[in-house]
């Protein structure tokens, strides 16, 4: 019996910016329905990976693909059709100060005439209270927000589209401890609501393992490790659990800058 086809498959990724590689030939396979979180230092590689499978960033070399189409190879009409099915929730949230709450949710509906304006303060209430919210704040600006509801509108805007693919980038930044675990318990309750699968870069290992059911960590443009993220922090592997639990000794070290 063959495999299932992974909804997300990377092979030979590689990325250079002048002489600087950042990718050095990532392979990662992420399984429809899965919650993976990607881990790894800073400028390990991390964002420019989901940027490649974003399609923000050509890759100079490599396979991605999509439910085993290579978006590599697709026309540009083909490759935007495909982002009509993907979310992301961006780590400052990146609201737009100049609309009300309700138009920053319905955003990309509106953009596309996939929803009237008139329909789209109902579709916006329905999406707030998936993210418990009341629909009073859809008429709020976001400089009327605090920190955990902006993270709740920004999750009500990944997810209004219904998206099979939701990106998150660091969803816990900024927020308090109490306030990190209940927008993870949000993320995990619309993902699986939705069926989606889920991709997130965090330095939270509580909030890794909170919303990840696998973790694959990245380091020196590769990834060295996946495995379950319930283990992290005692995954048997040496660069994962010095990094999962902040350890400054180890095979990882602090390189200095030229």
């Amino acid at each position: 019996m063959s495999e299932p086809t992974p909804k997300i498959r990377m092979r030979g990724v590689r990325k250079s910016f002048g002489g600087k590689v950042v990718l050095d030939g990532v392979d990662l396979d992420v399984a429809a329905g899965q919650g993976l979180v990607i881990l790894g230092g800073s400028g390990s590689g991390k964002s420019v990976t989901i940027k490649c499978i974003l399609g923000l960033i050509e890759p100079d070399e490599g396979v991605i693909e999509i439910d085993g189409v290579d978006v590599l190879k697709l026309p540009r009409r083909e490759r935007e059709a495909l982002g009509d099915r993907i979310g992301m929730l961006f780590q400052n949230g990146a609201l737009f100060d100049s609309l009300p709450v309700w138009e920053n949710v319905c955003f990309k509906l509106l953009a596309q005439g996939r929803i009237t304006r008139a329909k789209a303060r109902d579709k916006a209430a329905e999406v707030l209270a998936q993210v418990g919210l009341a629909a009073t704040v859809g008429d709020l600006s976001p400089a009327e927000l605090s920190g955990g509801m902006q993270k709740r509108v920004g999750l009500a805007r990944a997810i209004a589209a219904q998206p099979d693919i939701i990106f998150f980038d660091e969803p816990t930044t900024g927020l308090d401890p109490i306030m990190g675990a209940v927008i993870d318990g949000l993320i995990v309750d619309c993902v699986q609501k939705l069926g989606a699968t889920a991709v997130s870069i965090t330095h939270d290992m509580a909030s890794a393992r909170r919303i990840g059911t696998t973790a694959a960590m990245i380091y020196h443009g590769r990834i060295v490790w996946t495995g379950p993220a319930e283990s992290l922090g005692r995954s048997g592997n040496a660069m994962v659990d010095q990094f999962a639990n902040g350890q400054r000794d180890g095979p990882i070290q602090m390189e200095l800058r030229k």
